[in-house]
């Protein structure tokens, strides 16, 4: 397809885009069907605004394996890909800014596989900055509030995604959401101000995803993870200054109950009692990690510190039990309570245990040895109580501070599409090693390798 011919298309579609009110669109119709006559297999750049006026125009053109390349700028639109295999890329990360002004829900969506989002920045969206899903109920927000309540909806996964060196910033839900999908990897991101989390993965299950080299921090929670496991890797994030930095929990408004099978390996996991944050809907504070009726979850390696309320803790939900999680070879230092384990119903857990980790204060006492690991499946998880100090109230999300600059995606400018792969390769935990202490600094990063 001819430069002049996209640029013909494109220019009728920003005019029809314009007509309608509204400045964001659908993409493509997800069958790479025929978007212009070019010669078979043939991949293009498109660029904005140079070939189509609108972010949303030119994905309304791409067909599988083309890059969408966005010019510095600040465009008022809610972005669709349902195009197969495109890559949306900015080419400023910083100064490619897709802004929903608060009036719309998603900054962008992608529900076809083998889709990578990268080098841009979401910001002031109603509900998320990007969102990752094979769910329709999720794309429309319905019949739950925040899109993750279904109702009898079957579960249909999107297949293959990459999310990678995007800032999501001052969301209404969530910053990056994968919610019903499978096989992607969210990677070298920044998010702040999720009114319920900077990242969260949910509904899917075996997950195949990898979540590492993050910053999340100023959220209500960093990272969250409902219903979700297998083969999912949570390694190498950066969740500090929020009020509770990782979540991984069973929640009857979302299904494939009970969430089980996550591993969370060589995080900093660090002062998470951030007040300029929104409020976290549980009222959690100053919580390192919850496990709340998650089960076979494995915590290796992480530095959990700073934490004034509980470095990691184990609980209940009324009717699900939080079994088989091993807690081992991490550092807590400066928590309120390094681990503790509380269940105020009569739910309790059972083969919780805990090996070589470096702490100081368990509730109840002395878990590093009357529950060290291995113990056996059925053996009841003791339970006790501790103080918690008092949360302050939140601010609104649209108030937390901006963030600074971030990571650039190397090339942006010069490279082709990206192509993600239909299942990404998974990490090797004996390769994931304990984050050092000199990246408490404000601004250092985790890396995995």
């Amino acid at each position: 397809m001819s430069r002049w011919a996209l640029r013909t298309t494109a220019a009728v579609l920003g005019a029809l885009t314009l007509m309608a009110g509204c400045s964001g669109g659908s993409g493509g119709d997800g069958d790479g069907s025929d978007k212009g006559r070019r010669p078979d297999g043939a991949k293009v750049t498109i660029r904005v605004p140079g070939d189509a006026p609108t972010i949303s125009a030119a994905v309304s053109l791409a067909r599988p394996g083309d890059l969408v390349l966005v010019a510095p700028g600040v465009y008022h639109e809610s972005v669709r890909v349902d195009t197969a295999r495109i890559t949306l890329r900015g080419e400023s990360r910083q100064k490619v800014v897709i802004d929903g002004q608060l009036r719309r829900p998603n900054g962008v969506v992608v529900t076809a596989p083998g889709v990578a989002v990268e080098n841009l920045t979401v910001r002031r969206n109603t509900q998320n900055g990007v969102l990752v899903t094979g769910s329709a109920a999720a794309v429309t927000g319905l019949p739950g509030s925040g899109g993750y309540d279904t109702g009898d909806e079957p579960v249909r996964f999107l297949k293959s995604f990459l999310v990678s060196h995007v800032t999501a910033t001052r969301n209404g839900l969530y910053g990056i959401y994968a919610f019903s999908a499978q096989n992607g990897v969210i990677e070298h991101s920044y998010t702040s101000g999720g009114a319920d989390s900077g990242i969260y993965v949910g509904q899917c299950r075996p997950c195949r995803i990898v979540v590492r080299d993050n910053v999340s921090e100023l959220n209500a929670v960093g990272y969250e993870n409902t219903n979700a496991g297998g083969d999912l890797y949570v390694v190498g994030n950066r969740l500090v200054g929020n009020r509770v930095g990782l979540t991984t929990n069973s929640d009857h408004q979302e299904k494939l109950l009970p969430q089980r099978d996550t591993v969370v390996a060589g995080n900093l996991i660090a002062d998470n009692q951030q007040p300029r944050t929104p409020e976290q809907a549980d009222g959690g504070w100053g919580i390192g990690i919850g496990i709340d009726g998650g089960s076979e979850n494995r915590f290796i390696r992480n530095r959990i510190t700073g934490n004034t309320t509980v470095g990691l803790m184990i609980t209940a939900t009324a009717d699900l039990t939080a079994d088989r999680n091993r807690i081992t070879e991490n550092t807590f230092t400066a928590n309120g309570v390094d681990v503790g384990w509380t269940f105020s119903t009569a739910t309790r857990g059972r083969g919780n245990c805990l090996r070589g980790n470096t702490l100081r204060t368990t509730v109840p006492a002395g878990l590093a040895d009357s529950a060290a690991c291995p113990v056996p499946a059925t053996a009841p998880t003791p339970s006790g109580t501790w103080r918690s100090p008092t949360a302050p109230a939140g601010i609104p999300f649209t108030d937390v501070a901006a963030p600074g600059p971030q990571p650039q995606l190397p090339r942006a400018t010069t490279t082709g599409a990206t192509v993600v792969p239909d299942v990404p390769a998974l990490p090797d935990t004996a390769d994931i090693r304990l984050p050092s202490p000199s990246l408490l600094a404000a601004g250092a990063r985790v890396r995995t390798s």
